[in-house]
Order: structure tokens, then C-alpha cells, then sequence
């Protein structure tokens, strides 16, 4: 189910073209991710779409709702890059101040996020006393007060270590499972859009591409296949795929799936030492599409 759209949008900043002619397509429940490397306009697309800035030309639509509505902003949750929290306040203090600004809170659903986050036991520690991770976790309780419809999250690992990563998004899932959550995410861990449901790649401003990850990957990622051996010559001569690499003991290849790098295993079982099959991988695709790393 279709539940926020952008039709042309555009934001220019006098002579420069932030975002050209933008058109994205959100559906309920979903997970995507706008990909591109700095400055290619993902945070100012996000700007847009919470209201922060107004476009220059184009539509946001919502539910039928226009982005200067009310209605709009009060279904939206939004993780800034840089926190917008105050850091002499405590954590409960936060989060009481953007609580009260909301009727009919639902009190249960705001103590059910503080546990699973973990963050009972510091609601009296200062903010700016918190480790990075901390007040990450602060940062998303915060901005799920409301129980939003649309969750934003722009580039929320940052600096992050792995662990706090990781339980940041077994949190989300979870909640994407409980509530039907839907979350835009502007990220530079590409791992982290492997579990996206549809991926947008931004270039310069505008879209270079938008799919799911599994045809992304069969159009721009290839899989590798290398076979070490002491007997290349006699592979070479058997082998019916094109070598995309080449060493003094080994040889590597892209198969066309799964299958196919099973049945050259199966066939040149007897010669090979050893092997390393490696999966294409986000990275590739953006490379691929843009020309360049993240960065």
C-alpha cells in the first residue's frame, strides 16, 4: 500500500540543484534506503519531506495529506544526524519535554520503548554524560513518542561500534514487525541497506536508479568465484566461464548463481587446493551506479 510519494521534487539553493526532479515512492511497512555519497542531496530530500524546507518545484504527498499540514508532521518521527537534544537535561527530562507535547500519549507503548532500548536505568543521567550509543537509543525513543506512521533516520550510525549498531536494529525490526512501522533511511554503512526492502540510489541530486536489493544485485553485483590450484593450465582448458581474474595459482569468475558455482566446484573438485566465493554486495552496487565509494 502506497503511502508517501514525491512527483518532481526539487530544491535549488540560487545556481545549485540540490535535488532534480526527484520522484520516490514509499509504501506501507517498507525499509528504504536513499543511498549516495556526500552531497548528493539524501539530507536535503529528507529536509523536504519533514518540512524543515520548503521545495523549490514538485509535490510531497502522504495519505492524501500536503507536508505543510499538521496532520502530516504529527505522523512522521524524524533521528537527526546531529542531535537535537538538550545535553544539559537528563534523559527523562528529554523525553518528558517532547512527550508533553503530545495529546493522548500513550504511555504504555513510550515505557514499552524506553525497556527494550534499555534505557530505564540512565532516565537520570545528563545527556551529554551518555556514550554514543546511549544517546542514539535516546535520540529514537524521543522521536517514536508519537507511535509516527513514517520513521526518518538520517545517517543514525555514525560513529557508532557494532554492537550498538546492531541493537539499534534488532530494535527496529522489531518494532517494524509489531506496529508496521515505516523507516527512510539515509545511511554510509551500506551493509545496513542489505536489509532494506527497496533501495533509492541519489547521484548529484538526482535518481540514478531504485529497486529492491535482490535486483540490484543480479543487475550491478556480480558474485566471485576464485579457484586456487597447481593445475590452472588444465582448468583453463575445461572451463567454459570468461576469467575475470587472474594470478600465477589462481583463477576468478563471475557464476550466474548459486548452481553454477556448485557444479564448477563439483567438476574441478580434483584440481583445485582450495577456493573463496564471495557475494556481490552493496558496495558494488554503488560503485557500479555512481562511480565512486561512499565515503
Amino acid at each position: 500500500m502506497q503511502l508517501l510519494e514525491t512527483k518532481e521534487l526539487t530544491k535549488k539553493f540560487k545556481n545549485y540543484v540540490a535535488v532534480d526532479h526527484l520522484n520516490l515512492t514509499i509504501n506501507k511497512g517498507q525499509l528504504v534506503a536513499l543511498l549516495g555519497h556526500n552531497g548528493a542531496g539524501k539530507s536535503t530530500t529528507i529536509s523536504m519531506l519533514i518540512g524543515l524546507i520548503q521545495p523549490t518545484s514538485g509535490n510531497i504527498e502522504f495519505e492524501g495529506l500536503k507536508v505543510n499540514e499538521s496532520k502530516y508532521r504529527r505522523k512522521l518521527g524524524v533521528v537527526f544526524q546531529n542531535s537535537v537534544l538538550d545535553n544539559n537535561l537528563t534523559v527523562k527530562q528529554n523525553i518528558d519535554i517532547r512527550a508533553n507535547m503530545y495529546k493522548n500519549l500513550d504511555s504504555s507503548f513510550k515505557n514499552k520503548i524506553l525497556n527494550d532500548l534499555e534505557l530505564s536505568s540512565i532516565l537520570n543521567q545528563r545527556y551529554k554524560t551518555l556514550s554514543g550509543g546511549q544517546r542514539r537509543r535516546v535520540d529514537i525513543a524521543r522521536s517514536l513518542l508519537n507511535k509516527p506512521e513514517i520513521l526518518f533516520l538520517d545517517e543514525p550510525s555514525t560513529g557508532l561500534d557494532i554492537q550498538s549498531r546492531n541493537k539499534i536494529w534488532e530494535f527496529l525490526n522489531n518494532l517494524r514487525k509489531s506496529i508496521g512501522l515505516t523507516i527512510i533511511l539515509t545511511t554510509h554503512y551500506l551493509e545496513e541497506a542489505e536489509d532494506a526492502d527497496f533501495v533509492y540510489v541519489i547521484d548529484k541530486g538526482k535518481l540514478v536508479e531504485g529497486d529492491t536489493v535482490d535486483n540490484l544485485k543480479n543487475k550491478y553485483a556480480k558474485d566471485t568465484l576464485t579457484l586456487y590450484s597447481d593445475h590452472l593450465k588444465n582448468i583453463k582448458d575445461n572451463l567454459n566461464q570468461k576469467i575475470v581474474e587472474e594470478t600465477e595459482n589462481s583463477i576468478s569468475i563471475n557464476p550466474e548463481d548459486n548452481n553454477e558455482a556448485i557444479n564448477i566446484l563439483s567438476k574441478f573438485k580434483p584440481l583445485i587446493t582450495t577456493f573463496e566465493y564471495q557475494r556481490g554486495s552493496m558496495d558494488d552496487i554503488f560503485i557500479a551506479l555512481t562511480g565512486k565509494e561512499v565515503k
